[in-house]
């Protein structure tokens, strides 16, 4: 995450509106006794929940929160706020406030000013399977071309990917919008540019030369002049006037690239043989139908228009001092010259030289990259050089040598350079051409580039043949105002990537120190409000838990630092990024929008724990002793639900209870040798303890302690309603998960069925295959439903296994011990 990552003071701007209250975290107790209490909170069973809550769309998370698991914390700490509304917002934790001008506060700095010098920071990355070779950028979505002919549709709300357009049959080498971004023009090596709706992604136009003109390298659409220009292998350039499309007469099937005869591949075989080709329309790719086809005339081309094949160009105003307004084309090809172009609407935006920018070398090296930023050009070598060119006196000023190899692709914002190539290293330089810092952005080439600004924030996205399109954070690309405007969802993300770095294991006691840091971290959040209208509100309980489970990662295996915040492929990854850290950082932002908007008309308590995953131990004697301080609660809310998929998330109304036991099954005598006391004779204890497990559990997790399920209450018929309503949403969006009574029957053994499970096996001795160990214990878990008392179960459970044990006659001995408990719970039900 970026430089502002801390915990917060936050004060909302209304500190005199009545209607406010204020939301404050306590430290409640440091606790250290063992106490049996449930795992989660779980007073939700005298709350009652109503299912008719709609979630606002405003809170929909960008990012799906992924987590490898998470638990953390010696501490138990509160907070009270206000908001009914609230429920709603963090009911899907997938919620992003919109941009607020009076945004949370987080603690350290900024380097101020435009210009300073800053690294980017990785903001996501996305995988595919194939080389990324061009990338453009609308408001709502990121396109990148691939070597596979497809276009990528990523969106720039949750990085996830919205769409795959099978677009060109070869690569896609160019990729351009219209000024207006309604339009995406794409080239590639089939050779055909294609015109794309960027909202529906439909294909609107296909554009060919009657020749044959090999690869298509680069594509530029004038919108002024509505003119359609592209750079080919051939080394020409070509265009077409979109205003005379339906003026035209359509091109015939025979004049399309894949119907055209190659003088290799068509040609006969041995023995005369030739083998048919699909025909053209058999042959498009799946997207490239249902559009305008369109053929270029042969007046409207421009042989040689380089020495070598045309690699880039751009389009732009303001290059020529006596016609400012008048657009130019700029192109760079493979004989090392720039060309600036006219351009005459009288001859359908037919092109003529205006100039040639050369360095003076005999054979110059490739452009194979350009930018500009008002009247300077740059353009990317080959060799590795960036020339700096003044547009208005037509003069090299500056040769930067880079450090990326052959420079690939140029990217320019608010005075900042960026260049990318060979090396897979992007090289940054501020607008004095002083490189200020290098970084890796990729295992390969860098094939492409662009600078876009979204929700007031500029990005810098890259692609490369390590088939990665990757998101980096370029505050020094914003304007000064600009940066200094940071929406609610930005500093969220940045705040969890602060609470995910605290390594808040419960369990382990080095770790005391950074559990004690994740406490005060929640603690320094405040609000501002006014308590004194509280006591005539409805109250909602948040409960939250900041603990995490252990994930050491000294042999690198994890694919992502467990504690460092991670975007890819559209979610977010990081320990406790979904249980528990990010839901309640989640909720904390949404409760501060609403308090912003002044909607918050319920008082709000966040509960927050730090032992969750180690038992609570000691929670619930620290809510009981400070109960004064919560008071009387209306609603309860929990962050680890369900969802049903991408978009469909679960109130949760009821949790099924726990017991956690371990049976072991000891022998008097020490580890023995099964090669030397191995006998039909010896009891031993490993064996016992799988034959007595095996009594537990018959077909299909069948659980055969007496009178498991007397006290389980029958199936009714609004409950099962429930289960087909959510069935009937689930097969709605995958008809793939099969028959809906099935998928029902599924979902009910998993949330309200009971269930015995056998989690892992541990012996004494040393770890080898001839060994009979003298001790052998297995740790097995049973989750209970309303109505199944803990203890109850627990008891039947310690007789049914002694007397199990007894029939086996062993000499060994059984011990049964009840590790935790806790009871099943349900609130009532209000549809």
């Amino acid at each position: 995450m970026d430089e502002q990552q801390g915990s917060s003071s936050s004060e909302e701007s209304s500190s005199g509106d009545e209607t406010s209250s204020d939301i404050t975290l306590h430290e409640i107790e440091e606790v250290n006794e063992c106490l049996p209490c449930p795992p989660r909170v779980e007073p939700i069973a005298e709350a009652p929940i109503s299912l008719s809550s709609e979630i606002d769309s405003r809170y929909i998370f960008p990012f799906h929160l992924i987590s490898a698991c998470s638990s953390a914390g010696r501490r138990a700490v509160m907070c009270t706020l206000t908001s009914q509304q609230v429920a709603t917002a963090v009911l899907g934790l997938r919620a992003v406030p919109p941009h607020n001008d009076t945004p949370v506060e987080t603690k350290g700095t900024e380097i101020a000013g435009p210009n300073a010098i800053r690294t980017p920071v990785q903001a996501h990355r996305m995988k595919h399977d194939k080389s990324i070779l061009a990338l453009a950028v609308s408001p709502r979505y990121i396109f990148a071309g691939t070597q596979g002919g497809e276009i990528l549709v990523y969106s720039l709300d949750t990085y996830e990917r919205r769409s795959v357009i099978h677009a060109h049959k070869g690569s896609v080498l160019g990729l351009c919008l219209s000024q207006d971004r309604n339009w995406l023009f794409s080239s590639a090596a089939d050779p055909i540019v294609n015109v794309w709706c960027t909202s529906t992604f439909k294909h609107l136009y296909a554009l060919w030369s009657p020749y044959d003109i090999g690869d298509i390298f680069c594509v530029a659409y004038s919108s002024y002049h509505r003119a359609v220009y592209f750079g080919a292998q051939n080394t020409s350039i070509q265009w077409y006037d979109l205003k005379e499309k339906d003026t035209r007469p359509a091109p015939s099937l025979s004049s399309h690239p894949a119907e055209r005869k190659n003088k290799f591949f068509d040609s006969l075989g041995p023995g005369g043989a030739q083998t048919p080709r699909p025909s053209g329309a058999d042959s498009k790719p799946r997207h490239a139908v249902g559009g305008q086809e369109l053929q270029v005339d042969s007046h409207d081309i421009c042989q040689f228009a380089h020495y070598g094949y045309v690699h880039c160009m751009l389009l732009g105003t303001g290059i020529l001092p006596d016609a400012p307004s008048e657009e130019v084309l700029i192109s760079g090809g493979g004989d090392g010259r720039i060309l600036l172009w006219r351009i005459d609407p009288k001859r359908r935006g037919a092109i003529s030289t205006i100039c040639t920018l050369e360095d003076g070398r005999e054979e110059g090296e490739s452009i194979l990259s350009l930018a500009r930023e008002g009247s300077f050009l740059y353009s990317g070598r080959f060799d590795g050089e960036i020339n700096v060119w003044d547009l208005e006196t037509r003069q090299l000023v500056r040769s930067l040598k880079a450090s990326t190899g052959d420079v690939h692709t140029l990217t320019l914002g608010a005075g900042i350079l960026y260049a990318g190539g060979k090396t897979g290293i992007m090289q940054k330089f501020n607008e004095h051409y002083e490189s200020v810092t290098t970084f890796k952005a990729h295992d390969g080439l860098i094939l492409a580039s662009a600078i876009a600004r979204y929700s007031e924030k500029p990005i810098l996205v890259t692609g490369g043949n390590d088939n990665t399109v990757v998101i980096w954070e370029v505050k020094d690309c914003a304007e000064p105002s600009a940066a200094t405007r940071r929406s609610n969802n930005d500093l969220m993300v940045e705040s969890l990537g602060q609470f995910v770095s605290f390594r808040t294991v419960s369990s382990l006691p080095k770790y005391r120190a950074d559990c004690r840091r994740g406490a005060s971290y929640l603690r320094d959040y405040k609000f501002r409000g006014n308590p004194a209208t509280a006591a005539s509100r409805k109250k909602i309980l948040f409960y939250g838990h900041y603990d995490v489970i252990a994930a050491e990662n000294e042999h690198r295996k994890w694919k992502h630092d467990p504690f460092t915040l991670t975007g890819e492929g559209g979610y977010l990854y990081g320990r406790g990024a979904s249980d528990n850290k990010g839901p309640i950082m989640a909720a904390i932002y949404a409760a501060h929008e609403l308090a912003n908007e002044q909607s918050l008309d319920s008082d709000i308590i966040f509960l927050i724990e730090g032992e969750e995953e180690s038992g609570s131990r000691g929670f619930e004697k620290a809510v009981k002793a400070r109960k004064d301080l919560i008071g009387d609660v209306d609603w309860i809310l929990l962050a680890n639900s369900y969802w049903l998929d991408d978009h469909v998330p679960c109130l949760t109304y009821g949790l099924r209870g726990v017991i956690h036991a371990t049976v072991q099954v000891e022998s008097k005598h020490p580890d023995l040798h099964s090669g030397v006391d191995g006998s039909a004779l010896l009891d031993e204890p490993l064996k016992d303890l799988v034959m007595l497990l095996s009594k537990l559990t018959g077909r299909h997790g069948k659980v055969h302690i007496p009178g498991f399920y007397d006290p389980i209450l029958p199936l009714t018929a609004d409950e099962k309603d429930l289960y087909t309503e959510i069935t009937e949403t689930l097969l709605r969006s995958n008809p793939d998960l099969g028959d809906p009574e099935e998928l029902a029957q599924s979902l009910m053994r998993r949330w309200r069925e009971a269930s015995l499970t056998i989690h892992r096996f541990q012996t004494s001795g040393p770890e080898n295959s001839t060994i009979i160990p003298r001790l052998a214990k297995a740790a097995l878990s049973i989750r209970l439903v309303p109505n199944q008392e803990a203890g109850n179960v627990a008891e039947s459970l310690k007789v049914f296994l002694q007397a199990e044990f007894d029939e086996l006659d062993s000499k060994n001995n059984l011990k049964l011990t009840i590790d935790h408990q806790a009871r099943a719970v349900a609130g009532r039900l209000q549809q």
